[in-house]
């Protein structure tokens, strides 16, 4: 496994595995890999000829007062695992490399950046599209490898690709959860012993209102209620927003329809999680 720092070192190795017809794929990443994380690469590995994962704490999809700080590192943890499961390259630049004195430009997907962590993260999606774009220019793959657990990002990526006419296939992967019930997430690592219980909250009002679609219960309103009432029972827990909505365009809902989306962004202490289900409307038989 190869570990390459500059931008012009990865887009030689990208232009000779072209060249070789082989295809390529991009699992992109800010480091500290869990379960999430290696579901991509095992699956890039599977269905291309060679892999390669990212590794770079973007700095600019981080607000003011946010975490980049104190982000979780571990660059040796990671090369180790991802050279276990047959990574074919880390592509781990600097943040020198990838924004230079005197970068002046950033790309921006308009609309469904509106809502859920676009409006509470202003300027989030601004640095993901940014870096997203600037990584698959520099690597060149095939398909980019993606999660569920971040639903709004992997669709920004998809709208920014087809608006943009790049030539990468977008693989979006399903949420993986701990045997708890809590999503996989990097931001975990914050959690102390005393707030682990406050953070499956999120996961049982999801597993909740899931149930209650399943039932009958259409209002949104009344879905959302009943999932602050959940998460609002812990102390510690500090909604951001709840929200069911349109899985494509994040518009709010008044009912559930045939495909809705909730969507969940809550601090726990001082780390904030998120987390989503997908519900269908059900028709109640008579």
């Amino acid at each position: 496994m190869e570990i390459i720092n500059t931008i012009p070192e990865m887009k030689l190795w990208s232009d000779r595995a072209r060249e070789s017809h082989k295809t390529i794929g991009l699992v992109p990443t800010m480091g500290s890999l869990h379960e999430g994380h290696m579901s991509l690469v095992r699956q890039s590995v599977a269905t291309c000829d060679f892999t390669v994962v990212s590794i770079f704490i973007n700095p600019t999809q981080f607000g003011k007062n946010e975490d980049l700080d104190k982000y979780p590192k571990d660059l040796e943890s990671d090369t180790n695992l991802l050279e276990s499961a047959g990574v074919d390259v880390v592509f781990a630049p600097s943040s020198a490399e990838m924004y230079p004195e005197g970068y002046k430009t950033f790309v921006t997907v308009e609309g469904i950046t509106d809502h859920l962590c676009g409006k509470s993260r202003p300027g989030f999606f601004r640095g993901v599209a940014t870096v997203v774009l600037k990584l698959l220019t520099i690597v060149r793959p095939h398909t980019g490898f993606f999660g569920d657990k971040d639903w709004q990002q992997a669709t920004v990526v998809e709208t920014l690709l087809r608006d943009l006419n790049v030539d990468t296939t977008i693989e979006r992967l399903p949420l993986l959860r701990e045997p708890s019930g809590l999503a996989k997430s990097s931001r975990n690592f914050y959690l102390s012993r005393e707030e682990m219980a406050p953070a499956l909250s999120l996961s049982r009002a999801l597993d909740a209102a899931r149930q209650r679609v399943q039932n009958g219960e259409h209002s949104a309103d009344r879905i959302k209620q009943e999932i602050r009432q959940t998460i609002e029972a812990n102390k510690q827990a500090r909604i951001d927003y709840i929200s069911v909505c349109d899985p494509e365009n994040f518009v709010e809902l008044d009912e559930i329809k045939d495909k809705s989306l909730i969507a969940l962004a809550v601090h726990i202490g001082k780390t904030r999680l998120i987390d989503n289900c997908l519900v269908r409307r059900v028709e109640c038989k008579e």
